[in-house]
């Protein structure tokens, strides 16, 4: 006999992560799993490209490719005026990977939870990576420590502490506490800015989803209104998982820049 479905436990069972034990901590599995798959297609798409190049007249596969080439290249540049061998690369894959995993929303989300559930048998498995904090955290904190990097490979390690203690407001010994109090608070606050934004973002559109998809259990009429409002939100979802991606390679490629900065 099965449990009835409540407005509750239709939203749970689709929230819940498939997780693993790893050295007494809990895995999401699919999260990591989803995030490798969409890398690897990410990885794919652009190779098609490459491997389909030529000096002539582009096909359109190529053509979209360059036309994003060319946009991340102006909008790192506008930030970024230095040599950008490995920021513009970084740049793009940011870009293309986070694009392609909040698009894992616009994926119906009973279909996929029939398909996990059905065809790979797992009883919970969610399929967009952004939507689990775990994953944009890893991202945020892995631009943050290319921050540092940088930071220190510019600066030497002298020069950065330097600034931790005298900047911004002035070498004065007793103003050394207060510089690398606000310093901190800056640092602290850049991964924590830059993870949270694109997952609240992420969480709160598949919430949506989700409550919509609830009025296909309250008849014909119902489905027929959830599917038309679905509709009409994935169209403006869109615009959110673009922008979502967009600001998080500007994010970035600013902090890499500000990295390369003397104060």
């Amino acid at each position: 006999m099965h449990e009835e479905l409540t407005p509750n436990s239709y939203i749970a069972h689709h929230l819940t992560f498939q997780d693993i034990s790893f050295f007494g901590h809990a895995i999401h599995i699919d999260t990591v799993v989803m995030g490798f798959l969409l890398g690897i297609v990410g990885l794919w798409l652009l190779r098609l490209a490459a491997r389909r190049a030529t000096t002539g007249v582009p096909g359109k596969w190529q053509a979209a490719v360059e036309l994003l080439l060319e946009f991340v290249d102006e909008q790192v540049k506008s930030v970024f005026p230095g040599d950008r061998k490995f920021v513009g690369p970084l740049s793009l894959t940011v870009f293309l990977w986070v694009l392609l995993m909040n698009s894992m929303d616009f994926l119906p989300a009973d279909l996929m939870a029939w398909f996990f559930e059905h065809v790979l048998h797992q009883e919970h498995f969610r399929s967009v990576p952004t939507a689990d904090v775990n994953t944009t955290f890893a991202l945020a904190l892995s631009v943050f420590g290319l921050m540092i990097f940088y930071s220190i490979k510019v600066k030497g390690l002298g020069g950065w502490i330097h600034e931790l203690f005298c900047s911004p407001f002035g070498g004065n010994p007793l103003l050394w506490v207060f510089n690398l109090l606000f310093n901190i608070v800056e640092y602290v606050s850049k991964p924590l800015s830059h993870s949270l934004r694109l997952y609240g973002n992420m969480y709160a559109g598949e919430i949506i989803f989700l409550l919509l998809g609830m009025w296909a259990a309250t008849g014909v009429v119902g489905a027929v209104f959830g599917a038309f409002l679905s509709t009409g939100w994935a169209i403006f979802h869109i615009l959110i998982v673009v922008l979502q991606a967009f600001i998080f390679m500007m994010l970035t490629a600013v902090y890499i820049a500000m990295a390369h900065e003397h104060h």
